[in-house]
């Protein structure tokens, strides 16, 4: 099941239903969400958990509650509407930093005194409610807006990672960890302590850090019996949040003393073909943002990228150089809706996307059954950034994961995998669905082609979606895909086709619609100049 607006299917217009219905499976801590516009970011999201029996769960030995009041929603708050905020954003007359961290929706910013007592009062915050001798399983998922990775910690307790993405792990205790946005932890947190509150510590990193908003939150662990009235600290502060100690999934790195990838999770699961065979395919991602009159942003002639101040420089973040564009229509149910001219992918662009701005419906097509290897890299030379990637449709094993240095390139990424200096782990290694890149870095993961479709990888941070910093892995043929269920939902141009012969009415109007429709492809046929313009209006007769 995939929802994804013009790859899956037609967006869900306003005073219409429509209904999945679907298997539970696989078992696990999963996250659904609008992929819509920048609908996630103002809360068309959710948790969605499936839980297994006794029997069958790998880790139900080491917890004695699983409570769906111990579900965590974390996230960046914008404070205002998200197209407010990037419309501002990309105009250069406001900021895309976060104000402040929410857990399940609540949290404290602004101080309020209430004048009767004169003594301040917040919004409240989150409280979870534990019984001193239990071991409870917490189920926590990211809904990031913006590049703010979130470091958790409970105070006086350690965290007993266990599952990642819904996907089981070998226990590993911790003292905090770093969710991005996508990424799902399960953790056992053992009520050993004496009755008391606890503070649960939420510290905002990059975007969020102390050289700008110094985003930050609090929920409480309260264990039964302790006081109701607790008061937090007015002097609680950004710099409070950080916790000392073993740590997984740093932000911009490997393993590094207690800094631990997540390549040191160990999953549960056997080894598949993708750890026992060599790749079928082998595809290099590197990304960055990009310094390019983007024409959404940038007008060549008025008012190229080189030739304002940087403060209205707006940079485009690109896979390969090339910004994906979602088409008119379905790919999985109206394939015919897309033409072939629309599809590209880095292998067979006539331009030099170096250059030039391109955009396409950006494309791998995989064989049914073969084992790939994506390369991810974070070339890291425009901003100190993060960018949290995930692909639809299928879970992947994540084998290796370094940081060079403060940036690197394609070429010398290269050139370490000719040296044999990258280092691969084969053997059990952790499968997820989301997984962060090193600025400056890399991050390799493999899986197998078997599940047909057309399925999106994308940056997980909203904003970078919504310009382009994506791919479609279309896997398989058609032949191998599920049929399209009678009367399904249709969207895309009008009209479709054009008879440019049937009358001289429908001959007007035929040549009005080539050029509203040619002109908008941003990437064009060979006969188009690089916007789609002078070589294209001179064909049509």
């Amino acid at each position: 099941m995939d929802g994804v607006p013009m790859i899956t299917q037609c967006p869900i217009l306003p005073h219409n239903t429509f209904r999945y219905e679907f298997a539970a499976s696989p078992a696990g801590t999963h996250f659904w969400h609008s992929h819509a516009g920048l609908q996630r970011s103002d809360g068309l999201h959710g948790m969605l958990v499936v839980r297994q029996s006794p029997g069958i769960d790998p880790h139900f030995h080491l917890y004695d509650h699983d409570f769906s009041d111990h579900t965590m929603m974390v996230t960046d708050w914008l404070s205002e509407l998200s197209f407010d905020r990037f419309v501002a954003h990309h105009h250069q007359n406001g900021t895309n930093k976060p104000q402040s961290i929410l857990v399940n929706g609540k949290g404290r910013l602004q101080r309020f005194v209430d004048p009767a007592v004169n003594v301040s009062v917040y919004t409240p915050v989150e409280i979870f409610m534990v019984t001193r001798g239990f071991r409870y399983r917490f189920r926590m998922a990211s809904n990031g807006i913006m590049n703010c990775p979130i470091q958790v910690s409970v105070d006086n307790h350690t965290l007993v990672v266990i599952a990642s993405d819904g996907q089981p792990v070998e226990p590993l205790k911790l003292d905090s960890l770093v969710i991005y946005a996508g990424e799902r932890f399960d953790f056992v947190l053992n009520a050993n302590q004496a009755i008391d509150n606890y503070l649960i510590r939420l510290r905002g990193l990059l975007d969020c850090d102390e050289r700008f908003s110094k985003a930050w939150q609090v929920a409480v662990l309260r264990y039964r019996g302790a006081p109701a009235d607790i008061t937090l600290d007015d002097s609680l502060s950004y710099f409070d949040m950080d916790r000392a100690g073993k740590q997984l999934n740093p932000l911009n790195s490997g393993t590094v003393g207690d800094k631990l990838s997540v390549t040191s999770l160990v999953s549960v699961l056997e080894d598949d073909e993708a750890l026992r065979r060599e790749p079928d395919f082998k595809y290099y991602l590197p990304y960055d943002f990009t310094k390019i009159d983007n024409k959404h942003f940038h007008d060549p002639q008025h008012y190229p990228v080189h030739a304002v101040q940087r403060n209205r420089q707006m940079f485009t973040p690109q896979i390969n150089n090339i910004s994906f564009l979602f088409p008119s229509a379905p790919l999985l149910s109206q394939p015919e809706a897309t033409p072939s001219y629309l599809l590209c992918n880095h292998t067979n662009l006539r331009f030099d996307c170096s250059r030039e701005y391109c955009e396409c419906v950006y494309t791998l097509h995989i064989p049914l059954g073969s084992v790939v290897e994506l390369v991810i890299i974070d070339k890291g030379f425009a901003f100190e950034a993060n960018h949290p990637i995930h692909i639809h449709g299928m879970s992947f094993r994540v084998v290796s994961m370094e940081r060079v240095g403060k940036n690197v390139t394609l070429e010398q990424v290269m050139q370490l995998e000719a040296q044999e200096k990258i280092k691969r782990n084969l053997k059990r290694a952790v499968v997820k669905d989301t997984v962060t890149v090193p600025d400056g870095g890399y991050t390799i993961i493999r899986f197998v082609a078997s599940n047909p479709g057309y399925w999106i990888l994308h940056c997980h941070i909203e904003f970078h979606i919504e310009v382009g910093m994506g791919l479609i892995l279309a896997i398989g043929e058609r032949k191998d895909m599920k049929p399209i269920p009678p009367h399904f939902p249709k969207c895309g141009n009008w009209p479709e086709n054009v008879d440019s012969s049937s009358s001289s009415s429908s001959t007007k109007t035929g040549v009005n619609w080539a050029l509203l429709v040619a002109c908008s492809v941003l990437l064009p046929r060979p006969i188009f100049d690089t916007y789609g313009r002078l070589r294209l209006l001179s064909s049509l007769k």
